[in-house]
């Protein structure tokens, strides 16, 4: 009898390996989804956070339809050319090269407060910039590292502007500018130069999205 195992203990000692590595699995799959829900937290207090950084004080002049006409003051602002008006193309090289900029990539590697919106200019001769936060003269910014970055003051303007959410593609912000030509044509308001993208949102952000399009207009 000493040498015969109970089937019981020859069962255990078969299967204490797939325990054991049904143990290991259950507590992988446990420490993925703590991770995961840590970087879902996390974003989403960045998007909140966001919601705190510094935008320009414009004036609502009226509204029509989805359409807001408003009136922005002069802006000083870091602009990089861009060598087309794809967002799909474009957009992730051109806010990468001016936040080298504000994130210290100048002359005295001081680091200046992100803003919202960064702007694309959707013309042939596209261009990309950041607004300068409101603290600033143009004099006061350290030059840019980079050639490819020029500090410039905008001047004062009035926008037709209409809004969507969610992240923007160069199909989405086609549909938008299509709406918006069609209430400014209805409305017979005169535009001037090209059309623009405004985008609030950092690239990490996943909730409330902010978008727009816009163009500068003529009132009588």
């Amino acid at each position: 009898m000493g040498g015969v195992f109970h089937p019981f203990f020859v069962l255990n000692f078969l299967l204490l390996p797939v325990v054991i590595k049904i143990k290991i699995m259950n507590k992988v799959i446990w420490v993925s989804l703590s991770i995961l829900v840590l970087i879902v937290i996390s974003f989403i207090v960045v998007s909140f956070t966001s919601k705190n950084i510094e935008t320009p004080d414009y004036k609502v002049i009226k509204t029509i339809d989805e359409m807001e006409i408003r009136l922005y003051p002069k802006m000083i602002v870091a602009k990089t050319n861009l060598s087309d008006k794809s967002f799909d193309n474009q957009g992730s090289n051109g806010f990468r090269t001016i936040a080298g900029y504000i994130f210290g990539g100048n002359e005295k590697n001081q680091k200046i407060a992100m803003t919202s919106p960064v702007v694309m200019n959707m013309g042939d001769s596209s261009t990309m910039y950041f607004v300068m936060p409101k603290q600033y003269k143009k004099e006061d910014l350290p030059n840019p590292n980079s050639k490819n970055v020029q500090i410039v003051e905008e001047t004062s303007k009035v926008l037709a502007v209409i809004g969507y959410g969610g992240f923007s593609s160069d199909k989405k912000i086609e549909k938008y500018r299509k709406e918006l030509e069609s209430i400014l044509n209805k409305n017979k308001i005169q535009t001037k130069g090209n059309y623009m993208y405004m985008g609030y949102n950092a690239p990490w952000d996943v909730i409330n999205r902010k978008n727009e399009v816009a163009i500068e207009v003529v009132l009588d």
